[in-house]
């Protein structure tokens, strides 16, 4: 009899995520029987106030898992029952695993933004980067940036005491100093080598970009974490600069491949997901 999972997503606005079908080809290649739902907040006229409700639910159906996301990626955390060493030292979740009568959260947005960044930017200068928003993928980032070597990160977001929060812990994990609030965008965006999106603006939903367009110049590399439309704004402006780039595609693929892992208990083929992402988005 085939291996059977139900998984799902609960998030705000998501409509348009290419989880599902990542999850189930993929599942469809390694004959499971594979189910991934949206629990869309949005439709729902739901909040994060509802996640113990959803949670229960999604037990009592037997789901094997959920992946979470914006912006329920930190509210989730007092609900469950164990973190991973990753998910309570990035303060954030994006995976539940339901397992003999428990919840486990762990955090695969770290891994899946560091495997894109080391594919397609690995030899950039990283002495100084920009990274706009600190929410739950925003941690996720920093983490990631820090450990793939950026020397000092400067963390802006419209929520001056989130920023502080996710400065203060990454202090635990790599030492006062490498990371700091952004006071200046100005300043800062002159003196970078990189800047980086972990905010939802640039989504179909929520169109912009997070700063001004005067403050890019062609020898800035720009990461975008949005990839609903995968050309946001700010990927469009750099890359008519001639700015090397790194778009969101990356981090919802390799985030899912080791999703998918901790769903199954199988090894994903993270090239086949690859694909079949820019299948769906040519």
């Amino acid at each position: 009899m085939k291996q059977r999972i139900l998984a799902g997503l609960i998030g705000a606005g998501i409509q348009a995520s290419r989880t599902p079908a990542l999850h189930e080809q993929e599942g469809d290649a390694q004959g499971l029987r594979y189910l991934y739902r949206l629990i869309d907040l949005e439709p729902l006229h739901l909040d994060t106030n509802a996640l113990p409700d959803l949670l229960r639910a999604a037990e009592q159906m037997h789901f094997t898992g959920l992946n979470i996301t914006y912006p329920c990626k930190q509210a989730i955390l007092p609900l469950l029952d164990e973190l991973s060493d990753e998910a309570r030292g990035i303060g954030a979740v994006n995976t539940v695993v339901f397992k003999d009568g428990k919840r486990i959260g762990h955090n695969t947005d770290c891994l899946g933004f560091a495997e894109g960044f080391r594919r397609n930017l690995n030899d950039v200068p990283r002495q100084r980067v920009v990274q706009m928003g600190a929410g739950g993928a925003g941690a996720a980032v920093a983490h990631a940036l820090l450990a793939e070597g950026v020397e000092h990160l400067s963390i802006f977001d419209v929520d001056a005491s989130r920023a502080r929060a996710l400065v203060d812990n990454l202090a635990q994990r790599f030492g006062s100093g490498r990371a700091q609030v952004g006071l200046d965008l100005d300043n800062a965006m002159a003196e970078a080598d990189g800047l980086v999106n972990t905010t939802p603006m640039g989504m179909a939903k929520l169109p912009g970009m997070p700063m001004p367009a005067t403050l890019l110049r062609a020898q800035l590399w720009v990461a975008e974490i949005v990839y609903f439309p995968l050309e946001t704004e700010l990927l469009r402006n750099a890359r008519a600069l001639g700015c090397r780039t790194l778009d969101g595609g990356n981090m919802a693929v390799f985030q899912a491949v080791k999703a998918f892992e901790l769903f199954s208990g199988q090894v994903a083929d993270a090239q086949r997901m690859l694909a079949h992402f820019k299948s769906m988005n040519a």
